[in-house]
């Protein structure tokens, strides 16, 4: 490539406290419009702000968990700008004290691990919502706008990365990684559905052996990590093919139209002088002691990267210990409570991220829907390895599991998918067999060695797929 793509990534994360961040409206959602609102989240003349030490506490959390640097202190800024969805005509934020700086994260992906600098993490108030009327539901389109302040005040942290990112592929790991943290630590629902988490890219390009940054032009309206990978690379083209072109690129803000798989212009980008940055009048600042830092440590679950490293030592590949680590809790909880059953983790866990996980899809439904529990894998996987069932059957009693028609071994028997490893039993099969296909025991005598195959299938078909294949094999090679 002549032109290397440069790429940071703001992640705005919506916090479920039971409360907004400066009053006492309830955060839900899909709540009727404009039902969760008050006098300070509308803005009226007279209302004063009060934060939510709640939303303080969580942000500490998330900071510790990124391996932020926790300020001793900060304040809230007043961030001006108009939009019809923000009420005050500023938003509560934060400029250059915020709770958390100097962080990083380590991203494992296909390709490999690398490290991703975190600037800095700030809490700041979230904006209404527009909703837009009309085919398509997009402004575009839109015959007019509705505004809903339900959303207005809700706690949000934004999450600011260095621009340490070289591809649409590595945002895309970055992005996710960074979600499985959020959700881990229990600071939000981390639902991308309900827009909880979302994203803003900033992308330039520049010669592979320069150092010096090019122009950078902000994106938004990603709501999905495919999103985000397809528009990064949508606008890294553009602005190879403008630069390639002789012209420049702009400095603005450029809206991802998913529909068409390019990026529009929104309007010029911003500087933090545009938005006449103030310390906010209404709120003290904040002093945060060692002991409520160090309470929120204490606070901070097993995250991704510890998990995938103690997935690998139990045995799994670095992709399954990745997929594993980054699969939803209850499935985790599945393969751990499996394995303390006693299965063997490297099945267990295919188990769990295969014919499980896909069942599950089937089903449109999640695992606490469905009667399998841990000990219940343990005695499925027990069952293949002993011979007991073969593989094909044991999807069969997995189904039958999950359809709520008893324990593995239970079901095995209703169904008569257990394996028959009786010597006498399946000797006598064999010799029907090869009885009833006695030019193919020649041929194999002859040297055809390819009809064996043929022989063994003959067995499995005579018993319904229910003779154990390594028996059948051994009687086999002794009669043949």
């Amino acid at each position: 490539m002549n032109w290397a793509p440069v790429i940071g990534i703001e992640v705005h994360v919506e916090l479920d406290t039971a409360s907004k961040m400066f009053c006492g409206c309830r955060v839900s959602f899909g709540d009727p419009p404009n039902t969760n609102v008050c006098p300070v989240c509308l803005a009226l003349p007279g209302s004063l702000p009060v934060p939510n030490r709640e939303a303080i506490e969580r942000i500490i959390r998330l900071g510790l968990a990124l391996n932020c640097r926790i300020n001793p202190g900060s304040v809230f800024h007043r961030k001006n700008y108009y939009y019809a969805d923000l009420p005050k005509n500023y938003q509560i934020s934060q400029f250059d004290i915020p709770v958390c700086v100097d962080g990083w994260l380590d991203v494992e992906s296909d390709e490999g691990s690398f490290r991703v600098g975190i600037e800095r993490v700030h809490m700041e108030e979230d904006t209404g919502k527009s909703v837009h009327v009309g085919e398509g539901g997009r402004i575009h389109t839109a015959a007019e706008t509705l505004v809903d302040f339900n959303r207005a005040g809700t706690p949000l942290v934004e999450i600011v990365s260095r621009p340490d990112l070289r591809s649409a592929a590595d945002a895309r790991a970055y992005t996710q990684e960074l979600r499985a943290v959020v959700a881990e630590t229990g600071v939000s629902d981390a639902r991308m559905e309900r827009g909880s988490v979302r994203f803003d890219a900033n992308v330039s390009i520049r010669p592979p052996q320069s150092q010096k940054l090019g122009v950078k032009v902000e994106i938004k309206n990603m709501n999905s990590f495919r999103s985000l990978e397809k528009a990064i690379r949508a606008e890294v083209d553009r602005q190879v093919e403008l630069v390639e072109a002789g012209e420049k690129v702009v400095m603005e803000t450029r809206h991802w139209d998913e529909s068409a798989g390019i990026t529009h212009g929104m309007r010029t980008k911003e500087g933090s002088s545009d938005y006449r940055y103030f310390t906010e009048p209404d709120l003290a600042p904040m002093v945060f002691s060692e002991s409520w830092v160090q309470e929120a440590r204490s606070q901070i679950p097993e995250l991704p990267a510890r998990r995938r490293e103690r997935y690998r030592h139990l045995g799994l590949n670095p992709g399954s210990a990745r997929v594993l680590a980054g699969s939803e809790p209850d499935l985790r909880g599945l393969f751990e409570d499996a394995v303390e059953s006693g299965a063997a983790p490297v099945p267990a866990a295919n188990w769990v991220t295969g014919d499980i996980t896909a069942s599950l899809r089937r089903r449109n439904a999640c695992l606490g829907d469905v009667p399998l529990h841990g000990e219940d894998l343990a005695a499925l996987t027990a069952m293949v390895s002993q011979g007991r069932i073969s593989a094909r059957a044991a999807r069969q009693v997995l189904e039958g599991v999950m359809d709520g028609e008893g324990s593995p071994t239970r079901v095995a028997r209703a169904r008569n998918l257990e394996q028959i490893s009786d010597q006498a039993a399946l000797e006598q099969v064999v010799e029907e067999v090869m009885s009833a296909h006695s030019q193919a025991v020649e041929r194999y005598r002859s040297g055809e060695k390819k009809v064996r195959g043929f022989l063994v299938g003959q067995v499995m078909r005579a018993t319904s797929g229910r003779a154990d294949p390594r028996a059948v094999n051994q009687i086999l090679s002794t009669r043949l």
